[in-house]
């Protein structure tokens, strides 16, 4: 048997990155300074979809932009996240098609951006052939999935990486709950491609978990919200920092139940979703803009706030640089500390 690099330098070499850590999709607001930041200290940034609502053509061009700004602010590489939406006759969305088309499109082009966009990572349903058109133009796949039957199959359809979501993440989370510490197990030992986990990840107690259970690395959302370089409103940053446990809810998200702290908002959502007056596209375009109010203009109290349940922990807003570099510093330690206190069976 040709014995395999360790998880943590397949996924590192397959990206071309120096610390198995990556900025999960977030959004619908623009992350590309965030996503340049992450790349620049050693991670991967995402460039994250700008909101499901928007005219294909204006979402493409939307998303382009902050393809060309983050490769006009770093050589690093990165990644873009599209969620990959059906219609209830089970053809794809016109909007996911556009995203991921634009990003294919880039890669094809002779420019910088091109050169840098590495990767793809798809989210919420089954990205089926999209796997095939990714590789085809030399872009990496990451599938984002919750459970072991959906890391198998994304696998089988051509998956290079998957990151294993555990029910704890924020944003769009699972309508059957498999939490983190199982969730990432499972998958872990089950599929042979790099596995990232995310979900309650926001310290380097969280990466040295994943790297002692054998995962890759680490892709997380919420943590990298409270950050100096995130392109989100000063006052949603402040609400990850003030959270305590039980401030988070489930509330219907785009796609399926989403994770994020209470607000007026959630109430709201909630009171259209009820009204048989309201159909599924006004409701879709209010949540949308919601957490786009949220995140770009500081509506904490009447917006929607995706957010996981680490946000209880995180007690501070920390440059991206900092954050990544006390993660792999206090990874590193509680792994040597954890390897003294087992006993040596050669003894």
């Amino acid at each position: 048997m040709v014995k395999q690099d360790p998880p943590t330098t397949r996924l590192c070499d397959l990206l071309g990155i120096r610390l198995p850590i990556v900025q999960d999709g977030m959004g619908p607001f623009q992350t590309g300074a965030l996503a340049t930041a992450v790349s620049e200290a050693g991670g991967l940034g995402t460039v994250s979809m700008p909101g499901m609502t928007k005219q294909p053509a204006e979402g493409a061009r939307l998303l382009r932009e902050q393809i060309e700004k983050v490769a006009a602010s770093t050589d690093a590489p990165f990644a873009v996240n599209v969620p990959v939406g059906y219609a209830t006759s089970g053809e794809v969305l016109p909007v996911t098609e556009a995203y991921i088309a634009e990003a294919i499109a880039v890669r094809r082009a002779s420019g910088k951006a091109g050169q840098q966009l590495c990767a793809i990572t798809t989210s919420a349903g089954f990205a089926g052939d999209y796997s095939r058109r990714l590789h085809e133009v030399g872009l990496v796949h990451i599938a984002k999935v919750g459970a072991l039957r959906h890391a198998r199959k994304a696998v089988a359809g051509g998956a290079d990486v998957v990151i294993a979501s555990g029910y704890e993440m924020g944003g769009h989370t699972h309508e059957r709950p498999v939490h983190t510490m199982v969730l990432a197990a499972e998958v872990i030992g089950d599929v042979d491609v790099p596995v990232l986990v995310s979900g309650g990840i926001f310290d380097g107690r969280g990466l040295a978990a994943v790297l002692a259970m054998g995962g890759a690395g680490v892709a997380m959302g919420t943590r990298f919200i409270a950050t100096v370089e995130n392109d989100w409103h000063p006052a949603y940053k402040e609400r990850i920092v003030d959270a305590t446990e039980w401030s988070d809810v489930i509330f219907p998200g785009v796609y399926g139940p989403a994770r994020g702290l209470d607000s007026s908002g959630v109430h709201r959502l909630r009171a259209l979703a009820d009204d048989p007056a309201v159909g599924d596209a006004e409701l879709t375009a209010w949540k949308d803009e919601a957490m786009i109010r949220a995140q770009r203009d500081g509506a904490v109290d009447d917006g929607l706030l995706p957010a996981g349940q680490c946000a209880a922990a995180i007690d501070r807003i920390v440059p991206v640089g900092e954050l990544l570099d006390s993660m792999v510093d206090q990874a590193r330690r509680l792994l040597e500390d954890a390897q003294r206190t087992l006993p040596d069976p050669a003894l």
